[in-house]
């Protein structure tokens, strides 16, 4: 499982940030898998890598400006529990093939459901303007905002839903009708973070150490009817936004933030576990920044 949680600004309410995400990736600890980073085959685009083998080069969280004048942001999340037909495509290609392609979110992801045969996603797409004035250089066909547009899309069951701008959004592991507890709890929390943190001379290091701390939170949003049905007997373990299985071989083991200013300078912070223990092994931090034009 894994959890996300972005806002993008509309433009009316002055903010030091246009972007501010936080999210985790939930995944067996011994999966093989590179930390954050500028990719070889286009150095444009930033985010870890799977390195399980048969998968190489798949990506759960990516960012970059490819076409340039164009940021464009994608991330993955599973649906649990949900069973699809006729699947002959890893998921891990979905936000690579999005980051280093030149379509647009919304076309992408009319031709990514027109060709289903992965197994249960949901796809986060973000894109914004490299301007924020009236729009010139937007991409043809695109109906982006002033602020950027936000696309989920599902193929359980298939969907393309637009999201709102200037207001904090969560995403999980279900479907967006019925959120799980632990994603609208952990979105609420994240608002009120934005809404105090996400001012002009902000203090940048206390914001990300509040996201990050958001993000190791070990409560658990326990019952949950949608995560029962969908996890089973593993439910209550997966309730918190911060996932610590009790056979300490699956959790939380990459935690990012990533902030764009008004000036589209980007600061994306991860936070890796290295080896397969959350509590005595080491944390490896990657801060990487980037002026995206």
């Amino acid at each position: 499982m894994c959890i996300l949680f972005v806002y993008v600004g509309d433009g009316s309410v002055p903010g030091r940030y246009r972007l501010v995400l936080a999210s985790n990736r939930d995944e067996f600890y011994a999966r093989p898998a590179k930390s954050a980073a500028p990719w070889e085959e286009n150095a444009r685009v930033i985010g870890g890598r799977d390195m399980e083998p048969g998968r190489e080069g798949g990506t759960w969280l990516a960012i970059g400006n490819h076409p340039e004048g164009r940021i464009k942001l994608g991330a993955l999340l599973n649906v649990t529990g949900e069973t699809k037909p006729n699947v002959t495509n890893g998921r891990g290609p979905i936000v690579a093939n999005f980051l280093t392609g030149e379509l647009t979110g919304r076309t992408y992801s009319e031709q990514l459901l027109a060709q289903d045969n992965f197994g249960a996603f949901n796809f986060v797409s973000i894109e914004l303007n490299t301007t924020n004035g009236d729009g010139e250089d937007r991409p043809e066909g695109s109906s982006q905002t002033a602020g950027g547009t936000i696309l989920h899309t599902s193929n359980a069951p298939h969907s393309i839903a637009t999201c709102k701008t200037g207001e904090a959004l969560g995403f999980g592991n279900s479907t967006l009708e019925k959120p799980l507890q632990k994603v609208c709890q952990g979105r609420d929390q994240f608002a009120e973070i934005v809404t105090r943190r996400n001012v002009p001379f902000a203090d940048k290091d206390a914001f990300v150490d509040e996201l990050m701390g958001l993000l190791k939170n070990d409560v658990r949003h326990f019952p949950d009817a949608e995560l029962t049905r969908r996890a089973g007997q593993h439910a209550e373990f997966l309730s918190s936004i911060n996932v610590r299985m009790p056979n300490g071989s699956y959790g939380s083991r990459t935690r990012t933030v990533i902030l764009i200013d008004q000036s589209n300078h980007m600061e994306f912070i991860e936070e890796t576990l290295v080896g397969t223990d959350p509590l005595t092994g080491e944390w490896l931090t990657t801060r990487i920044e980037r002026e995206f034009s």
